[in-house]
């Protein structure tokens, strides 16, 4: 059997290339309950259900920001939640030409026998929340794999245990009618340069392909959310074009054709960096037999949560910087941003967080 065959396969191939649309990408706002209280409590604002909710219904009905999307990733709270005048937040989406999806791990845990490397919890029960969240409206599904570069990492035994971890989820993510975005996020943390952070970088997706394929995981009802190949956060900057030849280059060394699309990850990024990066890349003049688009968090919601500070007044102001950060990312993933997005607040400032935890 070269690939699993579901019941969801034409819907899961049709979904995948969906969310690969050039000119559209992804807005990541499935962060925990946690992380989400740590972004409000950097504008003042308490981190009560209300407030995380009036977040998220600014986000999802910016006008001219559902147009640059193809699909938004929720948290479970948010999977349910409803907008102020009482509709589902999955209908305003699906009604704007966006699939919702679902974060599904269950966060981090150190691997025993590791100098601090992690394996992804969430395995466990999986199945049963995929068709619940199927049910809900959710097309596809998220999980974060986490590795880091030092001295003697990633090891052997961390790159193994989470190439297995995502492809194991994402083969019951199949099952159930879900679209798995596979994340394999190497940190940025560190003072490499960035060869080694494409050596490591190829390394890892190689594991995973490789897993994927042990698992028979059908790729065209799969997409790939990679970090981009950089120097470490310690290390001087490079420029974008340097970043999209390495990054690209170790994509065609690693990553199927079959493969609709990569969405890639910001990283601590600041929203003008990681825009510039996707950009050069798609104007790369070379092989990519999948398109090169967006699964941005930090890098979309930075300058709209500086914006909105949790007041209704600046509502407007706060969906104007979002549809900004979207349009210039639809752009980029056509390769004609030109750079004269107007910076918002805190759109230039790197959203770095060392060992960041989502």
């Amino acid at each position: 059997m070269s690939a699993f065959t579901s019941k969801f396969a034409d819907e899961l191939i049709a979904n995948a290339a969906y969310i690969g649309t050039p000119g559209k990408g992804i807005l990541a706002a499935d962060e925990s309950t946690g992380t989400i209280g740590k972004r409000l409590a950097s504008i003042n604002v308490e981190n009560v259900e209300n407030n995380r909710r009036a977040l998220r219904e600014l986000l999802f009905t910016a006008p001219g920001a559902l147009p640059c999307l193809s699909g938004v990733i929720l948290f479970e709270e948010t999977l349910y939640q409803k907008s102020s005048d009482g509709k589902l937040f999955v209908d305003i989406l699906k009604e704007g030409g966006v699939l919702p999806g679902i974060k599904v791990d269950k966060g981090t845990v150190e691997l025993a026998g590791t100098n601090g490397e992690t394996t992804t919890q969430g395995l466990d029960g999986l199945g049963e929340r995929c068709k619940k969240y199927y049910e809900a409206g959710a097309r596809f599904a998220k999980w974060r794999a986490v590795l880091k570069i030092g001295e003697n990492e990633p090891s052997e035994h961390s790159i193994h245990e989470n190439a297995y971890g995502l492809a194991r989820y994402a083969v019951i993510c199949q099952e159930n009618g879900l679209v798995p975005i596979v994340e394999p996020e190497i940190l940025v943390d560190g003072s490499h340069d960035i060869h080694k952070c494409a050596a490591v970088t190829e390394r890892v997706l190689a594991a995973c392909y490789k897993a994927l394929s042990d698992h028979h995981v059908l790729l065209e009802g799969t997409l790939l959310k990679p970090n981009m190949v950089t120097p470490g956060s310690d290390s001087a900057k490079v420029a974008p074009e340097v970043i999209a030849e390495h990054t690209v280059r170790a994509l065609q060394r690693t990553v199927p054709a079959a493969v609709p699309a990569i969405v890639f990850l910001s990283g601590g990024q600041s929203e003008e960096e990681a825009t510039k990066n996707l950009n050069a890349m798609n104007q790369l003049k070379t092989k990519k037999p999948w398109s090169l688009s967006f699964s941005f968090g930090r890098a979309l919601q930075q300058s709209t949560l500086k914006t909105w500070g949790g007041k209704v007044e600046n509502v407007k102001a706060a969906q104007e910087a979002l549809y900004v950060r979207c349009k210039a990312n639809s752009e980029a993933t056509l390769g004609t941003y030109k750079g004269d997005a107007k910076l918002g607040d805190g759109a230039a400032e790197s959203l770095h967080v060392k060992d960041y935890k989502y």
